[in-house]
């Protein structure tokens, strides 16, 4: 299959249209194991959805200002925690580390 197919002409800079040429062909002749290509479809349906938005320079602010707004608290290591309790159901396991800042 050709580049183009995956990556058109206007989706690669003008002066390296063949930058991203070993990937592709990594993808399709050695097999793709983590499915990289299964939802490349939507992945680029969704792209175009973005870049129309980002072209509407009041709707994006709009957007951007409620995203941030309505995003509520984030820590990566409460995300960790909530997988480790509802997720994957495991149990911490003690280390000298966490003895020691206890500890300390």
């Amino acid at each position: 299959m050709p580049l183009s197919i995956f990556l058109p002409p206007a989706r690669c800079p003008p002066t390296a249209p063949d930058l991203f040429a070993p990937i592709v062909e990594s993808l399709l002749q050695r097999g793709d194991p983590f499915l990289v290509l299964a939802d490349f479809d939507d992945y680029v349906i969704a792209q175009d959805r973005v870049d129309a938005a980002w072209r509407d320079q009041e709707a994006w602010t709009r957007m951007s200002i409620l995203n941030s707004a309505r995003m509520g608290r984030f820590s990566s290591d409460r995300t960790v925690w909530e997988y480790t309790m509802n997720i994957w159901r495991v149990e911490p396991v003690p280390t000298r580390i966490a003895e020691t800042a206890v500890a300390g």
